[in-house]
Parts: C-alpha cells; sequence; structure tokens
C-alpha cells in the first residue's frame, strides 16, 4: 500500500499544482480557455484523492473482514 500511497500523493500533487498553474495564467491573461483547464485539473486532482481514499478505507475493511 505504500508504493499505491506514493502514486497517488504525487498524482494529486502534480494535478493540483497543474490547476493552480492554470489558474493563474487565467488570472494573468483573462483567456478563459485555461480557467477550463483549471477546472478539469481540479476534477482530477478530486478524483485522484477521492480514489486514494476510497482504496484505503475498503482496504481496511476487506483486511479486516479476512484477519477476524
Amino acid at each position: 500500500m505504500t508504493v499505491f500511497r506514493w502514486i497517488m500523493g504525487v498524482l494529486t500533487a502534480v494535478l493540483a499544482g497543474g490547476s493552480v498553474l492554470c489558474f493563474v495564467l487565467f488570472m494573468a491573461f483573462d483567456i478563459n480557455v485555461w480557467l477550463d483547464r483549471a477546472r478539469s485539473l481540479r476534477r482530477g486532482a478530486y478524483l485522484a484523492a477521492l480514489l486514494w481514499f476510497n482504496t484505503e478505507i475498503w482496504g481496511r475493511v476487506v483486511y479486516t473482514i479476512i484477519h477476524w
């Protein structure tokens, strides 16, 4: 699970960083394409974080059931 945590953490950080960068570019140049990209990357970051969280919770549930 440690490798999975690192992969999901790095993926979430990259997507969140890209979202912030795109939003800053939108604020600087007022081009709506950057806002659309920022929203898309933000959704990807949320997706990655929720996937990690869900996998952690259900992994613990399955582990508990198996080792009861």
